[in-house]
């Protein structure tokens, strides 16, 4: 689950069978009925038919929890980020980042790094679209170094320097689920 979209579905299709939630977060429920074998294979299907995955891998719900870690904290944040990534995810997942990392990379293909980065590149155009800060407030809010950190990462990702992008008539973004 990558959206408020998604924990809502979830919810109405927990509800529908009749089963009672105690949380529905980004990629985690906690419901108060143990269910049965026949009850999770429904609740597979259904999930399926909204685009959604019920996962038992261990490792790939790890996967799940760090891609909703970063999707949280870029484009969710609470607070101007201030942490560094590798920390926050090893604190709030309570694992090594190396090993984390690995794992990432090993079952996706790409780095967490390269990840956040796209991330933060979306929320970036986001942010620009809706034109409510400058460049120098969104680098700020991004946790960027400097506005010329943030242009050239931009340039690099989108092949775009930020000022351009914003010219475009037809600005191209993509949906969370498909970063």
């Amino acid at each position: 689950m990558v959206s408020n979209r998604c924990k809502l579905a979830v919810k109405e299709e927990l509800k529908e069978m009749g089963l009672h939630f105690i949380m529905v977060d980004l990629g985690e429920v906690e419901i108060m009925e143990t269910l049965t074998i026949a009850q999770r294979d429904i609740l597979k299907k259904r999930l399926s038919s909204s685009g959604l995955e019920l996962m038992d891998d261990k490792k790939a719900i790890l996967i799940e929890k760090i891609k909703n870690s970063i999707i949280q904290m870029v484009h969710h944040p609470s607070e101007v980020i201030k942490v560094n990534f590798s920390d926050y995810l090893s604190e709030k997942l309570d694992h090594n980042y190396t090993y984390l990392a690995n794992l990432f990379s090993e079952v996706q293909g790409t780095t967490i790094e390269q990840f956040i980065i796209s991330h933060k590149i979306e929320r970036i155009k986001e942010l620009m679209i809706y034109g409510e800060y400058n460049i120098t407030e969104i680098a700020w809010k991004m946790g960027y170094s400097s506005v010329a950190h943030l242009s050239s990462q931009f340039k690099k990702v989108t092949g775009l320097s930020p000022s351009h992008f914003k010219q475009l008539k037809d600005k191209r973004r993509c949906p969370i689920e498909d970063i």
